[in-house]
């Protein structure tokens, strides 16, 4: 059976962890500063905390800001349901807003509303890598905390000034016609809010088994963070082997990057023939590839059962979301988010996948009922 998930993990990630079990250094150590310098020369962040879970690196951002308790905290409908828990287990009051069918994430409108109801900060997930008009949020004059546990590297179109720039050093390079064609990327995803969420849980895009590096994009925001880090227990802080395993894989990101998007343009080919569709990419060129959601036309277990017959384990793709955990109390205020959480399959895709399963997947994918 084909796993619809799968940690990237090959002998080098091995290497990095025994490493740190031979010289007996597991908890929070000198990987963990290694993490940090790593993500903060991949994405231009002024500085960041490695921390050992996504619900913590959120309690540290609410923290930075320092909003009251009680306050409304907007989530989207399909995050991940530990945003709705920690911000419960803090004292804050959720506001869960509904998502765009086309693209699974919050809209601008429904945040808007969300203000109306006393959201005072977004927590905006970024979710299956597909990016957000990060502009129009960034408008509503609220704080935004990014989640790029799913979206992590993937790039936004350049900003008039950036734009002309990249396009004069890209023709540059290449003397060729085809360059001028060629969309310059921007910042990366993560650069826009005032604190930025990177989970690297087992399903996260960058799979290293727990933990979660908080980062600062603006040195005024790093000011405050490193404050708090400074006086935070040991405890909090991801252990070394955890550590030693994400350097690896953000290492690697690129060539598993490119694995992931050679995989994606066979299956988005092969779901050409079918009812069924997967989400709108506004910037494909910059977008990551997380997994593969098909959001479809007809009865889940019908597909799920087919794939099954066929050696191919397909999941929901929101089942450990927001309105999976309280459906009944959400549902009725988002609609879309619900549809989806019903509609919306995941394929595997993921670079250890071998050549003979990815045909399998296309075959199944271009003939699905």
């Amino acid at each position: 059976m084909i796993q619809t998930y799968s940690p990237t993990i090959r002998r080098k990630e091995m290497e990095a962890v025994l490493t740190c079990m031979v010289d007996e250094k597991i908890g929070p150590g000198e990987m963990g500063i290694r993490l940090v310098q790593t993500v903060r020369e991949l994405t231009g962040c002024d500085g960041a905390v490695a921390l050992r879970s996504p619900s913590l690196a959120l309690e540290y951002a609410l923290k930075a800001i320092d909003l009251p308790a009680q306050s409304g905290v907007m989530i989207s409908a399909l995050a991940p349901s530990w945003q709705i828990l920690t911000l419960e287990r803090l004292g804050y009051k959720p506001i869960v807003l509904d998502v765009c069918e086309e693209s699974g994430l919050v809209t601008c409108a429904a945040a808007e509303n969300g203000i109306k109801d006393g959201g005072r900060v977004l927590v905006l997930a970024e979710s299956m890598g597909v990016l957000p008009d990060i502009g129009a949020f960034l408008s509503l004059g609220v704080p935004v905390i990014e989640d790029i546990s799913q979206s992590a590297f993937a790039r936004y179109p350049a900003e008039p000034s950036e734009s002309e720039g990249a396009k004069s050093a890209v023709q540059e390079q290449s003397g060729t016609e085809e360059a001028k064609t060629e969309e310059p990327l921007g910042k990366c995803a993560g650069m826009y809010g005032v604190y930025t969420i990177f989970g690297m849980e087992d399903r996260d895009i960058v799979t290293a088994g727990g933990g979660a590096v908080l980062m600062a994009p603006g040195r005024r925001e790093w000011i405050v963070l490193k404050k708090l880090a400074e006086e935070a227990p040991s405890t909090d802080f991801i252990p070394d082997m955890n550590a030693a395993l994400a350097v690896v894989e953000l290492k690697e990101f690129a060539r598993n990057e490119k694995t992931r998007k050679e995989i994606y343009a066979l299956y988005a080919r092969a779901i050409m023939s079918v009812k069924h569709k997967t989400y709108v990419r506004q910037n494909d060129g910059g977008s990551t590839i997380y997994s593969f959601p098909l959001v479809l036309n007809s009865g889940f277990k019908d597909v799920k059962s087919y794939a099954q017959k066929k050696g191919i384990e397909v999941r929901q793709a929101y089942e450990n979301s927001v309105i999976a955990l309280r459906q009944e109390e959400i549902a009725p205020s988002c609609i879309c988010a619900n549809s989806l959480l019903l509609r919306c399959a995941l394929f595997p895709l993921y670079p250890r996948l071998g050549q003979k399963d990815v045909a399998r997947i296309v075959k199944v994918l271009s003939s699905l009922p």
